[in-house]
């Protein structure tokens, strides 16, 4: 007698695997975008930290402004973080948020915001 499964069980497992499937992917597609939104945000905490950082210490010694820009030595590793959307770590220094799409930081340095250089991202 030959032992084996038979096509109506194979076709049945292949199912309900699908099945499986199909209920757990839209799960892992929204952790991915989630996890892309965390690390902007934790990018953007490190690098507004490090501007208060640089404000407090001008202003301690009688001359409170914030950084012109932002750059390498503000951070301890000598980088500045990559923003998550574009993997990009340039800054564009200008006032005001951003209005189109760009790629990397926008910073206003009159008033020491930094958003995301993408006006899809513009409010964390």
């Amino acid at each position: 007698m030959k032992k084996g499964f038979t096509l109506i069980e194979l076709v049945m497992v292949i199912v309900i695997l699908g099945i499986l499937a199909a209920t757990a992917l839209p799960r892992f597609i929204d952790l991915s975008t989630k996890a892309q939104e965390n690390a902007t945000k934790g990018a953007l905490g490190g690098i507004r930290a490090a501007i208060a950082i640089k404000y407090a210490s001008e202003a301690a010694n009688g001359n409170a402004a914030f950084p012109a820009s932002i750059y390498e030595s503000l951070f301890g590793d000598s980088k500045i973080p990559a923003e998550p959307y574009s993997n990009n770590s340039g800054v564009t220094v200008t006032s005001g948020p951003p209005t189109a799409d760009g790629t990397g930081w926008l910073y206003d340095s009159s008033t020491g915001q930094v958003w995301v250089n993408d006006s899809d991202y513009a409010s964390y």
